[in-house]
């Protein structure tokens, strides 16, 4: 079982995604991939989400960056988003992760920074 469930808009983002995976390796986290577009396969997000028995989620995602967003409003789960530098230097992607309405918290880190999300998720499953 995975404890961490990491959910990529796309292939692009597979750069950050790495830096994830290394830092969770590095402190024995178990986890799993998935490459799924929120805008481009709701229905299958959903299901991800849904058979998931990870206790946290982490969600890289550039441009509008909407999938941690969207995670956070299927689960309690800890959601943390990741932005990914895009056009307008990872901005857009920052303010779409950290601007969430009341009830749909999501943990953000800086753009591009994947190994704090991973950090950040070993406190949480370690507290």
């Amino acid at each position: 079982m995975a404890e961490v469930l990491i959910i990529a808009g796309s292939k692009s983002d597979e750069a950050v995604v790495k830096k994830v995976e290394e830092t969770l390796l590095e402190n024995k986290v178990k986890y799993s991939v998935e490459y799924c577009s929120a805008h481009r396969e709701p229905e299958r997000l959903d299901k991800i989400i849904s058979s998931s028995d990870a206790r946290v989620f982490i969600c890289v995602a550039g441009l509008s960056a909407a999938l941690p967003g969207v995670v956070a409003s299927k689960t309690k789960k800890p959601v943390i988003g990741v932005p990914v530098e895009s056009k307008l230097g990872g901005l857009d992607a920052l303010l779409s992760t950290v601007q969430m309405p009341p009830g749909v918290p999501v943990a953000a880190v800086g753009i591009d920074n994947g190994k704090n999300a991973a950090l950040l998720a070993v406190r949480i499953l370690r507290a």
